[in-house]
């Protein structure tokens, strides 16, 4: 997948500018008349040949720009068909980015190009007024534009941004299982999402904050259960799982529109919604585990249809895990939660 980018357009003043730019860690393109700036570290997009990336006002402007060896693209305001031609055209001629600003319907115009012309060289790139139109600009059929141009003020809606444009790779071990022991009746946590997720995929869950199993989803059926691609029987009630913020959230807090990290056996995370949470009674099992000295557990339904995921990537059910199957999960050095937030302070769990 192409590498997106986030580009700002301070709304600022030009004396408020240099404190602004000062504060946006990890951008490197500025929608900014390269007049206004002095040596800093940024890329510009702009109407002008000073430009790192020069924006023209037509076709016919692109196709005298194209010799200039700078990235040249065009902007077009879309408001019918013929703008979308239009672009097309661009395109066609080698632009190497367009910038689609559409200012009713946002969704169907940017639809249409990203079909047309996602195989081509050229960027898509289009506006947006904060960090929840950022989200949805990169996301339009899963392909997503290139680049959101963000007119802003607010450096933490860059920040904000930023998040939804990431997704992390987190550090996965091997766990050796040194006990499997049945707890009686509790209340778990099933956990339905707005995705479909693929094999080897699931949720990190855990007792402790730092020290995490992967829980994988039901995508697999049998003679007694369909398929639920889409859901992990995540734990006890008490467990906690991450956030895409970093911040952890106990089981029991998740609800429709919470937002959680689906992981794979490598470690890849993606950003996903929940549609819905249930919490039932159920026989319950505990699984205590331990990996480069340090230990945990996480307590699961007692079911056939609840698997791990194994250090050589096949899937095990909770029933059938004996003591040395060694399994995935994420651990780290212990620290404090204060409300899902990661604080250093002196912590014994148990």
């Amino acid at each position: 997948m192409n590498k997106k980018t986030l580009v700002i357009n301070p709304q600022v003043s030009e004396s408020e500018l240099p404190n602004f730019l000062s504060k946006l860690t990890d951008i490197e393109v500025i929608f900014v008349d390269p007049r206004k700036l002095r040596g800093t570290k940024f890329k510009t997009m702009y109407e002008s040949d000073a430009a790192d990336m020069v924006i023209c006002k037509s076709s016919t402007e692109l196709g005298k720009s194209r010799g200039s060896g700078k990235s040249t693209g065009i902007y077009k305001e879309v408001k019918s068909d013929d703008d979308i031609e239009d672009i097309l055209l661009a395109s066609q001629m080698g632009a190497d980015f367009v910038i689609v600003d559409s200012v009713d319907w946002k969704i169907i115009p940017l639809e249409n190009i990203i079909a047309k012309i996602h195989k081509s060289k050229t960027k898509i790139y289009t506006t947006a007024k904060n960090s929840e139109e950022v989200r949805t600009m990169f996301g339009i059929l899963e392909l997503g534009v290139d680049g959101v141009i963000l007119h802003t003020n607010n450096e933490q809606e860059v920040s904000d941004s930023k998040n939804y444009m990431e997704n992390r790779i987190l550090p996965i071990q091997e766990i050796n299982i040194t006990d499997v022991i049945d707890v009686g009746i509790g209340e778990r946590v099933c956990v339905d999402t707005t995705s479909i997720l693929a094999t080897g995929e699931g949720m990190l869950i855990g007792s402790k904050s730092n020290f995490l199993f992967l829980v994988h989803n039901e995508s697999i059926g049998s003679s007694f259960t369909s398929p639920r691609p889409f859901r992990v029987n995540a734990g006890a009630v008490h467990c906690y799982t991450l956030t895409p913020e970093g911040k952890t959230k106990y089981l029991s807090e998740l609800e429709a529109g919470s937002e959680i990290l689906a992981v794979n056996s490598n470690g890849a995370s993606r950003r996903v919604t929940v549609g819905r949470s249930k919490i039932e009674t159920r026989p319950l099992i505990l699984i205590k585990g331990e990996t480069d000295g340090k230990v945990g557990t996480i307590i699961l339904q007692n079911a056939e249809t609840i698997r791990l995921v194994k250090s050589d990537g096949s899937i095990v059910s909770v029933t059938e895990l004996k003591i040395g199957d060694r399994i995935l999960g994420s651990a780290k050095q212990g620290s404090g939660r204060h409300f899902g937030m990661e604080i250093d302070e002196y912590l014994i769990e148990k």
